[in-house]
């Protein structure tokens, strides 16, 4: 039986989303968990997969359409089945739409790409700032021109057919960096630029400012002494591949999540006049990207392994500069860390995610001089900041949480045992 397929909710405070690209083609066969679209939010563009199987029998959303969540963007259907799309769609397809839909539809089908090739699909791009031409780009390369303030018509495509592909627009970006493109750039010293907020760039300032105006937060800093941190992560990566290394923030993830089950109301969130302590503990982890700051998320962070909780990682961070992140790799952290240590800053103040209760925000480990029984000598220190929402917990918990947070990192096996 034909299913209809939804512009799924990517999260709770998704209005909207952008149909990327159909990553099964009309007739393809597709199973359930297969990844049928990419849909962009206003966070990521994420892999959605198909909730049915069967085969696509229609498309309902053309490339680069924004639809409202719930609104229906594919059928499938058994194979062989015919389907009478106004009576599954409720006779909402009208002739308007039907006409619509065609003329967004793409003039020709895609042909499919030789064997080991993958190839981004075709859209045609908005013209350049300096170009009222129409340039073939993939819509990943046209989003992030967009985000960037690139020129599509001054980049020659890589792809298929001279497409403008992700590499390309990237490949643009590096050599703006150079100190020749640099000088001959067209933003000279004294001139006003107006670029226009991404998609993610306008989430971010939302979900700040509600949490500024909604939320009475209170913060607290603990120094950390991560001498035998140090030392441990330098032992345990001596015989590692450089793409499996364990990083500071791996040990800092498994530490928090430890210290969340001692004190749940810091992995909680408020639901009208209850706290909500959640069962399971899904770290949330800050990642940079060009269009602003992203949250993934590691889910069951204190059922994990330290090396486990850094292969996750690496997936995730890749996924996202890919833009290659599925739904579950971004909705439903319970408790954020943002660690800003690999920019040497020593210390800084985070702003509570909502939901969630608190943020972690992690500056450098540094070589410091500490005062050790009267004597001066050379140690370890990382600075540590908890931002929490005051409704849910207090100063003194708060500081408890730090407490067992500071025993897992100044007694790092702990984490190996616990």
């Amino acid at each position: 039986m034909a299913k209809i397929i939804e512009m799924p909710k990517l999260g709770f405070d998704m209005a909207e989303g952008t149909l990327m690209n159909w990553v099964k083609a009309e007739g393809d066969k597709v199973e359930k968990g297969e990844t049928l679209a990419e849909i962009e939010t206003d966070k990521a563009t994420v892999q959605v997969e198909s909730s049915e199987s069967g085969v696509v029998f229609k498309h309902l959303a053309a490339p680069n359409a924004t639809l409202p969540v719930g609104a229906p963007i594919a059928v499938i259907s058994a194979p062989g089945e015919t389907v009478d799309l106004d009576a599954l769609l409720g006779g909402s397809t009208t002739a308007e739409e039907k006409e619509k839909t065609e003329e967004k539809a793409p003039a020709s089908p895609v042909s499919e790409p030789p064997v080991g090739q993958t190839v981004e699909p075709e859209t045609p791009a908005a013209p350049g700032p300096e170009s009222g031409a129409s340039v073939k780009a993939s819509p990943l390369a046209k989003a992030l021109a967009r985000d960037r303030g690139v020129n599509l018509a001054a980049i020659a495509g890589s792809g298929p057919g001279g497409r403008v592909v992700k590499r390309d627009v990237e490949a643009a970006l590096e050599t703006a960096k150079s100190p020749a493109a640099v000088s001959s750039s067209a933003f000279a010293p004294g001139q006003d630029r107006a670029l226009p907020l991404s998609k993610l760039r306008a989430a971010i300032g939302r979900r700040m400012q509600e949490s500024k105006r909604s939320i009475p937060a209170f913060y607290l800093t603990r120094s950390i002494d991560v001498r035998d941190l140090v030392k441990m992560r330098r032992q345990m990566n001596e015989s590692r591949e450089k793409d499996a290394k364990i990083s500071l923030n791996d040990f800092l993830v498994r530490a928090a999540a430890l210290a969340l089950r001692q004190y749940p109301n810091l992995n909680a969130s408020l639901d009208g006049n209850n706290i909500l302590q959640h069962g399971d503990i899904n770290i949330g982890v800050a990642v940079a990207l060009e269009q602003g700051l992203l949250t993934v998320v590691l889910r069951n962070a204190d059922r994990k392994s330290v090396e486990q909780i850094a292969a996750e990682s690496g997936r995730l961070v890749r996924a996202a500069r890919e833009g290659k992140l599925r739904n579950e790799d971004i909705a439903g952290s319970t408790f954020t860390i943002s660690n800003l240590g690999m920019y040497d800053i020593e210390e800084f103040i985070a702003i509570v995610n909502p939901p969630e209760t608190a943020i972690l925000a992690v500056g450098s480990a540094l070589e410091v001089p500490v005062a050790v029984n009267g004597s001066l000598q050379v140690g370890w220190r990382m600075k540590a900041t908890l931002s929490a929402d005051h409704r849910v917990t207090d100063g003194a918990e708060a500081a408890q949480f730090l407490q067992a947070l500071a025993l897992f990192l100044e007694q790092p096996w702990r984490l190996l045992v616990a």
